[in-house]
């Protein structure tokens, strides 16, 4: 006899009254007790919207017209309130800092006792061992947040189990997350699966950080639609994630290019359960005919810091003893965990704050003279969110802006704006209102008000934060199109796929001081500097071992290399 599913869509359709197509088309799907599902898909597939459904958002927030059903424990969700299934599903948010309640960590995982007014003995009890669970419990006195990005995960976690709900939902864990801490976000939920036994729905986009540990099955969406359900070992060795554009792990990728061909039974799905005596001697061959890449940057430097220090408050140093030379034309990622000073860095080198000690150079002259006003038509800075820098309705009028505060001629503000705008291929749109923009458009209006400027180096702070693979690749290509026309580029970046695949070098920094300055696949497989600067090693490396290839820092550049030639970078 089957087991009764926990949730069953059945012939399941809805669409937000604002629009005129619905979002999700015809949903069958039915996800029993007890199972681990990772939902996957391109940005607008409609897998947000359906975690909206099961956990009342839809329709108590967003209205919109539902048909079919949707059941919950057999019991239809559109008879029930949003109060009630709160009492079954736990939903944790990609951004955690809108979830907190409390003044204290303690406070906000007791909020939900708290409005069922459980007595104040058993609350503590259950704090205390839902605390212990997400290995918060020396934390409960202080503020949300002052944490860690991972410690926040944590506490937002703790609260949604603190009801003993039998379903859990995460809706991107793993954003603005550094990939240690992602990585043991992950290791927490699947940790929480195996001793609760509960049901695990992930969404997510970044699917090899997920696959670390074991799902049970991996639902694609696309347009609304499901499009595949099945296990990670047949999804990888199939060509659905190339089709819908969705990134596959790197390993595949590197199997795939050395004319592997995957099939289930290799149990491709996780790179612990690879099975590579199928692959080992196509991965030895490729390696062997790889060609090694072009010669360093040797042009003259454009960007240097010596010795950099920097304090707040006089007493607690944020940087120490920084010091870096970039060449022109280079691009270069600055890499290390949240609160490592990167985004101080950024400040000093722009010039809203001064350093303490040390000296910044632009073409080997000292800059500490330069107001903000004139190293910004040197150095321009990209925020990470583009909505934080727009302040025109229109396009042009946003790209135009900085010329008309530096008072230039109106004829040759047009003629630079719209050179700029053919750049970043935003010229047809030259008289939309930003508001019709997507997310990665708004990007390149940003980016073209600063290039307008006509700087020599870009900063960008995580240029592809919260972006699905197509946007990504789209925003990364075009930097390098720009890089190409001769502009430096400095990416702040958690994302270790970026620093791999499009800048040769990393800077790394940890606790404020720089630990290394070397090529990308070094960074990534030096068990040190992973370490201490909450990396990740690439999968990559961990291939080159199971392949048995000796030199596996070696390897990876290789596959560097190797896809930089195959897109003809």
């Amino acid at each position: 006899m089957n087991p009764t599913p926990i949730i069953e869509f059945t012939d399941f359709t809805f669409k937000y009254y604002s629009q005129a197509e619905a979002t999700l088309h015809n949903i069958n799907l039915k996800i029993y007790s007890g199972e681990k599902i990772l939902i996957v898909g391109p940005s607008g597939s409609g897998k947000s919207t359906l975690g909206h459904c099961l956990n009342g958002l839809i329709p108590f927030s967003y209205r919109g017209e539902i048909t079919g059903s949707l059941k919950l424990k057999g019991q239809e969700t559109s008879q029930q309130d949003i109060f009630q299934l709160s009492k079954e599903i736990g939903t944790v948010l990609q951004d955690s800092d809108a979830q907190f309640v409390g003044l204290t960590v303690g406070e906000d995982i007791a909020f939900a006792l708290e409005n069922d007014n459980i007595p104040t003995v058993d609350m503590h009890t259950r704090v205390h061992d839902v605390s212990c669970m997400v290995d918060m419990e020396n934390l409960l006195n202080s503020s949300p947040f002052e944490l860690s990005g991972g410690q926040k995960q944590r506490t937002s976690l703790a609260g949604v189990m603190i009801d003993d709900v039998d379903i859990l939902l995460f809706d991107e864990p793993l954003a603005n997350l550094d990939p240690a801490t992602g990585k043991t976000a992950i290791e927490i939920i699947d940790d929480i699966h195996q001793q609760s036994g509960k049901t695990i729905l992930i969404i997510e986009h970044r699917l090899e950080d997920v696959l670390h540990r074991h799902v049970d099955r991996v639902i694609v969406m696309n347009d609304g639609r499901i499009i595949a359900d099945m296990n990670a070992h047949a999804l990888v060795a199939s060509p659905i994630l190339k089709d819908t554009g969705i990134r596959e792990p790197l390993y595949v990728t590197a199997m795939k290019y050395a004319d592997v061909q995957l099939t289930e039974q290799m149990q491709a799905g996780h790179i612990y359960t690879l099975k590579t005596e199928f692959s080992r001697d196509a991965l030895q061959d490729w390696y062997a005919h790889i060609k090694p890449g072009e010669d360093q940057n040797n042009n003259d430097s454009i960007l240097s810091m010596e010795n950099i220090s920097f304090s707040y408050d006089g007493i607690r140093p944020i940087l120490s003893n920084i010091h870096f030379d970039i060449q022109e034309g280079e691009m270069v990622s600055i890499v290390g965990k949240n609160g490592a000073g990167k985004s101080t860095l950024s400040k000093l080198l722009c010039g809203f704050i001064k350093p303490d000690s040390g000296i910044i150079r632009y073409r080997s002259e000292d800059i500490k003279d330069k107001s903000i006003k004139e190293r910004a038509e040197i150095i321009g800075l990209v925020m990470q969110n583009p909505n934080q820098m727009i302040s025109k309705n229109l396009i042009f009028d946003e790209v135009a802006l900085g010329l008309r505060l530096r008072q230039v001629p109106e004829e040759e503000i047009s003629a630079r704006v719209e050179k700029v705008l053919k750049i970043c291929g935003l010229h047809p749109f030259r008289e939309w209102p930003i508001s019709a923009l997507s997310y990665g458009q708004k990007k390149r209006v940003t980016i073209a008000a600063i290039l307008v400027l006509d700087p020599q180096i870009l900063i960008l702070d995580e240029p592809t934060a919260g972006q699905d693979f197509y946007h990504y690749t789209e925003i990364m290509e075009f930097l390098v199109e720009i890089n190409r026309l001769g502009v430096t580029i400095i990416l702040i970046t958690h994302d270790m796929h970026l620093m791999l695949e499009y800048t040769p070098r990393a800077i790394v920094l940890a606790g404020g001081n720089q630990i290394a300055d070397t090529a990308a696949s070094v960074v990534l497989t030096d068990a040190d500097v992973i370490a201490e600067a909450n990396l990740k090693e690439t999968s990559l490396f961990a291939l080159s071992h199971m392949a048995c290839i000796k030199d596996g820092t070696h390897f990876v550049q290789a596959f560097i290399d190797y896809e930089r030639r195959l897109k003809n970078r």
